[in-house]
């Protein structure tokens, strides 16, 4: 299991097509992806999961990844992440 806190730095935060990449990442890996913001923790293969967190600009979230690939898995969310999203701003 690894464990990871990320800064959301892209100005709209977990909005609908950031929560989609992000889904769309966390569902392509067979292992377990979890995200987690204050006391709430959702499973990020849910897209609904992930805008339920409200993360907006500068929330902090830990990403938990377990599982046979979840080191590949890791690297690609923080990557979008830090990427904000391919958004740019």
């Amino acid at each position: 299991m690894i464990k990871t806190t990320v800064t959301i730095s892209n100005k709209l935060g977990l909005h609908a097509r950031a929560s989609a990449k992000l889904t769309k990442i966390a569902g392509s890996h067979s292992c377990d992806v979890w995200m987690s913001r204050g006391e709430r923790r959702i499973n990020a293969k849910s897209i609904m999961g992930v805008m339920m967190l409200a993360a907006g600009l500068g929330s902090t979230v830990e990403i938990e990844t377990n599982g046979p690939d979840e080191q590949q898995a890791m690297d690609a969310i923080v990557a979008l992440i830090n990427d904000k999203f391919g958004e740019g701003e």
